[in-house]
């Protein structure tokens, strides 16, 4: 008997677990209400990169349809606004890539929809879940919108904030001269603010994303603030004001008569993310499971990348378990738990401790950034793992460990740990 699976929201997470069932046997549903010729009018969904290792989840679902060798990225540049700046390079193994999702969503909701798939275009209300689920072996719902979200309990020990950390501005942006390899870049303004720089695809091509995460109460808050479309020249000057104050080396990179958003007062947003685990399950009035994936299970702030990321590697999971199984259970649940858990809360917990020891920019993390900023290879390790955030939180959890990781790493490199050190 073939099973069924109805899938509530169409991000990400929902598309890709879709195009595995559907490529597996499986019959899947989605239930979304935007259709595919809607998000070239949209708003900017986000500021999304996708690593190689959910490149390479993508090829093996038949849905990359923008090459890593003409569109991706191939390391991360690092600026750290200390009194005396530190400035170094990263490698990947192999090349990253970002998309526009209103480009890269609608691609794989059409992908869907060939193989296939099934669609409902409608709003689906909450009270509605119990009467979709019977039409299906399980629900799983991708959105975490109003009272989905609600619907998943908060696991405390996972959500250590009751509101944003963050002031957020994020958008498109063209005029930006591209650095001598194609790389995100990051960029560290102790006590102001965070930046992260992506090389992305959108309409005309190639353009930049800017992702802003400013200190709530800091100097760049007002980019979270100020409207674009209450004055755009104002607010292109404010931004480039703050640019050159604490991003200089972006900055150098702006001809600043042609810097702008990319395609419009669309290509931005403004806000804040609150950084929340939830339960993987919940029971329906009817008894029904519903399961959480992508952002209901998992919501983390923009600042590592690691939302989306984490999501498709989640869905990935739940996917093999689905055509795995047959009974669709608690002891279900606690095996799909028991193979996704470590990387789900392994990138919630490197990025909250990001969050605060960016903010406070703690001597453990300066020690760390000294460290990898004079021997290569340690800084190609650390950014090779924004694909293994496991390995990150290995790192990261504890003083001890950090300490390890470097000395370990240093005795076996060709630089001498002492003049390391020195420097």
């Amino acid at each position: 008997m073939v099973k069924r699976i109805g899938i509530i929201g169409a991000g990400t997470a929902g598309l890709q677990l879709g195009l595995y069932l559907l490529q597996n046997g499986v019959e899947a549903k989605l239930f979304t209400d935007r259709r595919p010729e809607e998000y070239a009018g949209m708003r900017l969904l986000n500021t999304v990169a996708h690593h190689h290792v959910t490149v390479e989840r993508e090829d093996l679902l038949g849905c990359n349809h923008w090459p890593s060798d003409q569109y991706g990225y191939f390391g991360h540049y690092y600026y750290v606004g200390t009194p005396q700046p530190l400035e170094f390079y990263g490698n990947l193994e192999k090349p990253s890539r970002a998309v526009d999702y209103r480009i890269y969503q609608p691609r794989l909701l059409e992908d869907f929809i060939a193989r296939g798939g099934q669609v409902e275009y409608a709003p689906v209300a909450h009270e509605d879940l119990s009467t979709i689920s019977e039409q299906f072996d399980l629900l799983v719902v991708c959105t975490g919108k109003g009272p989905f979200g609600q619907m998943f309990s908060p696991v405390p020990e996972s959500s250590p904030f009751d509101r944003p950390q963050r002031a957020l501005c994020v958008g498109l942006f063209k005029g930006i001269r591209e650095p001598e390899t194609r790389a995100v870049t990051m960029f560290f303004s102790p006590g102001a603010g965070e930046m992260i720089e992506i090389p992305t695809l959108s309409f005309g091509g190639m353009v930049n994303a800017l992702v802003m995460e400013n200190h709530v109460g800091g100097d760049l808050e007002i980019l979270a603030k100020t409207k674009y479309d209450d004055d755009p020249k104002a607010f292109i000057a404010l931004l480039l004001e703050k640019l050159r104050k604490h991003y200089p080396t972006c900055a150098a990179r702006i001809n600043e008569d042609e810097f702008d958003l990319a395609n419009g007062p669309l290509d931005i947003l403004q806000g804040g993310v609150t950084p929340t685990v939830r339960n993987s399950y919940a029971r329906l009035d009817n008894g029904r499971l519903a399961v959480a994936l992508g952002d209901v299970q998992a919501v983390v702030d923009p600042v590592l990348g690691q939302g989306a990321n984490m999501a498709s590697y989640a869905a990935l999971v739940l996917g093999q378990a689905i055509v795995a199984e047959d009974v669709f259970d608690e002891r279900f649940m606690e095996k799909v738990d028991a193979a996704r858990k470590d990387r789900v809360l392994c990138a919630t917990r490197w990025t909250n401790y990001m969050l605060d020891g960016l903010g406070n920019l703690s001597p453990d993390l300066l020690n760390f950034i000294g460290a990898i900023s004079q021997n290569p290879p340690l800084v190609d390790e650390f950014t090779e793992n924004f694909n293994y955030p496991e390995k990150q939180w290995d790192c990261f959890s504890s003083a001890e460990r950090t300490q390890a990781w470097v000395a370990t790493r240093l005795a076996s490199s060709t630089v001498d740990p002492q003049v390391a050190a020195a420097e």
